[in-house]
């Protein structure tokens, strides 16, 4: 998919991106219970049958009823964000809300979860499994690369079977650390080993364009990285490692620093989350991201190309 244009704030939950390569976290060594936090078409062929596999469509319904991988559920995206009218436009809701949503979906603490998106769906993929790991289930979940897309052009079968699984038990291991608010963000702006990005495009980064916030510019300190710039517009993967190390570097992220990531929204932010991860940086995502930050008028933005800390 080439370069998407980016519409205002009350569509930005549409997807958009693409998806994701594998690579070890070399902050944090692996463990029996570490799952990839990347599969290949290959390698679901060979575990479709797994026991523990839970398999996650996101996507349009239309899309999934249409033809989906055999034994894939329907994960409605809506299920796991507070509507549209509720505080911000992508929230987390109560805990209660996403164990029993997951739950439904025959997710417990011991299943390897794949996530795959339809069409064009990546970014809310990645957001769903920054939910995941927020329920402490990142270490079992792995996004599929390539999505559908990349599924079914390499000839793999598809289903229009639905079949209601066996209802998970879950207990959650909440990981309140990987989610920054205001408050956060405000008191670490001057840290030398945090490193704030934003993972919105250039015109909006710099203020030249509005995306309906209250405000345009961006956080003081803050360095861009476009989502977009992340993922090989051309064939819907994440770039290499070695081209993710380059982007993340140029961005100012230095080796050992957490890396906070914020966007429109809280959603395309979570693509930089998620390959900040691969890399094995520690990361955290700001929930509210720039519809929150905007409307907080005793909060400093500033406007233009450089990060300008305060």
């Amino acid at each position: 998919m080439k370069n998407v244009a980016i519409f205002p704030l009350l569509i930005l939950l549409l997807p958009v991106t693409k998806a994701i390569p594998p690579e070890k976290a070399a902050n944090n060594p692996a463990d029996a219970q570490r799952q990839p936090l990347v599969v290949t078409v290959d390698w679901l062929g060979d575990h479709l049958n797994d026991a523990s596999l839970v398999l996650l469509q996101i996507g349009e319904k239309k899309d999934y009823e249409s033809g989906h991988i055999p034994g894939a559920q329907f994960l409605d995206y809506a299920s796991i964000s507070t509507p549209h009218g509720q505080g911000l436009m992508l929230e987390l809701p109560p805990v209660e809300q996403l164990v029993s949503v997951f739950e439904n979906l025959g997710v417990t603490n011991r299943s390897h979860i794949i996530l795959y998106f339809g069409t064009n769906w990546v970014t809310p993929t990645t957001r769903v499994y920054w939910t995941l790991d927020y329920l402490g289930l990142g270490d079992r979940t792995s996004i599929l690369n390539g999505g559908l897309v990349a599924w079914q052009a390499t000839h793999h079968p598809v289903s229009t079977e639905t079949k209601q699984p066996a209802k998970g038990s879950l207990t959650p291991a909440l990981r309140k650390e990987i989610v920054a608010d205001a408050a956060w963000i405000s008191s670490h702006l001057n840290q030398p080993a945090v490193t704030v990005i934003d993972a919105r495009t250039h015109e909006f980064y710099n203020g030249s364009q509005s995306d309906g916030s209250p405000r345009s510019g961006h956080i003081p300190g803050a360095f861009n990285l476009s989502y977009l710039e992340v993922i090989d517009q051309d064939n819907n993967k994440f770039k290499s490692a070695d081209g993710l190390k380059d982007l993340f570097r140029t961005a100012g992220l230095k080796p050992g620093n957490l890396m906070v990531s914020y966007c429109h929204i809280g959603q395309r932010a979570t693509v930089l989350y998620f390959a900040a991860k691969m890399l094995g940086y520690d990361a955290k995502m700001y929930d509210g991201s720039w519809e929150d930050w905007s409307r907080r008028m005793d909060l400093p933005i500033v406007t233009g190309e450089s990060p300008n800390k305060q």
